[in-house]
């Protein structure tokens, strides 16, 4: 014979399902100040718990007891755990392991997870998705409003991907000149290693922005031979129409 615990009572206008409406209950679940052991019936509640996204609410509320936030953290699928990072009212230390298992789970995430995460990561996930073999990760994260130009530099760094090198000309930041002298340093750096994996071609978009002095000023801090051959010919390109 199954066993019910007590549905514990409240003072209106505080109450659980069913004696709540779902709407009203929800709209609840986002307010400051519950009363003692609200929360905990809550997060009890059936119905709750085989709605993950929902039960977010009550793992990150600033009220909610540290026990119990712990363990329903460990239920939240990576929807939810990225809904929590982002979301500055939550409690910080609700914020801070949302974070933590973003990074433990990113390795077991499908590529779809991965593409769908990176849009809505927390900035310690960028490197993560930047690094990620496949371009549609890296566009993803390119689109990420979170991400700005600043740390979009400190990213691109060598070794510059073949992915990496396929998204970044879909960006917000595809005709920055700053973007394209650091992608083009990257190319630099990248092009001397043993095995690339890169293509001139893929460097040209980038040289295509620089202005005749840009063009020259860059040339002359590459050191490969056929990419700066290729900056110094823009260079005088424009010179020569000039």
């Amino acid at each position: 014979m199954e066993i019910r615990r007590p549905v514990p009572s409240f003072e209106a206008p505080w109450g659980l399902p069913a004696e709540l409406p779902w709407q009203r209950f929800l709209r609840l679940l986002r307010h400051p100040d519950p009363p003692r052991g609200w929360l905990e019936a809550a997060a009890a509640l059936e119905d709750l718990r085989r709605r993950p996204l929902l039960l977010r609410w009550v793992a990150q509320h600033p009220k909610a007891p540290a026990h119990l936030r712990a363990r329903l953290m460990g239920r939240l699928p990576w929807r939810a755990l990225a809904a929590v990072a982002q979301d500055a009212a939550a409690h910080p230390q609700a914020r801070a392991q949302s974070v933590e298992r973003l990074l433990q789970g990113w390795p077991g995430l499908s590529l779809g997870e991965r593409r769908s995460l990176a849009i809505l990561a927390p900035p310690p996930l960028w490197r993560h998705a930047w690094r990620a073999p496949d371009a549609g990760v890296v566009l993803s994260l390119l689109q990420n409003p979170r991400l700005g130009l600043e740390a979009l530099l400190g990213l691109v760094q060598a070794p510059f991907t073949p992915h990496q090198a396929e998204a970044l000309p879909q960006s917000p930041w595809r005709e920055s000149i700053i973007l394209a002298r650091q992608v083009l340093f990257a190319f630099d750096r990248t092009l001397q290693r043993p095995e690339p994996g890169l293509v001139l071609g893929q460097a040209a978009p980038w040289i295509r922005l620089l202005e005749a002095d840009e063009a020259i000023e860059a040339a002359a801090a590459l050191s490969h031979p056929a990419l700066r051959r290729m900056v110094r010919n823009r260079a005088g390109g424009l010179q020569e129409f000039a």
